[in-house]
């Protein structure tokens, strides 16, 4: 077993507008570290103290690896973020949606788990998702 402890996670993805990143992000309710964002990044919070998204402007992020960037029509990596109720994946979606995000999967639901999904502008996979533990069968 091992006895590494995470204090924190922070995603980086690449981004080509940091401006309608900015507001994409702000208009579905989260908001920014300021003092890790400037004219190359912003730190999206994803859950205060231990789990950010860094989205990198392309040219910044170019420096971070010797790899082409992914230019949003391939996918690389999906993003799951649990809430707290079935009520707020709908409402977090149909904000993604009224912004801008586009559609690449359907809504599912398994008898413990619920989640909807959706592009951002740059073409990052996210999922909005809810689970009830106490609802798997043994």
């Amino acid at each position: 077993m091992s006895n590494n402890h995470i204090k924190s996670i922070y995603i980086n993805l690449p981004v080509k507008d940091l401006a309608k990143t900015r507001a994409f992000w702000t208009s579905l309710g989260f908001g920014f570290n300021e003092q890790f964002s400037d004219e190359k990044a912003l730190c999206l919070i994803l859950n205060e103290g231990s789990i950010y998204c860094m989205l990198i402007s392309e040219p910044y992020f170019s420096t971070f690896t010797n790899r082409p960037l992914a230019d949003g029509s391939t996918t690389q990596v999906l993003l799951a973020i649990e809430v707290e109720s079935r009520s707020k994946v709908d409402e977090i979606v149909a904000a993604a949606f009224a912004n801008g995000a586009t559609r690449y999967q359907d809504a599912a639901e398994h008898e413990w788990m619920y989640y909807d999904s959706f592009s951002d502008p740059d073409g990052h996979q996210w999922e909005i998702m809810f689970s009830d533990v106490d609802q798997i069968k043994e």
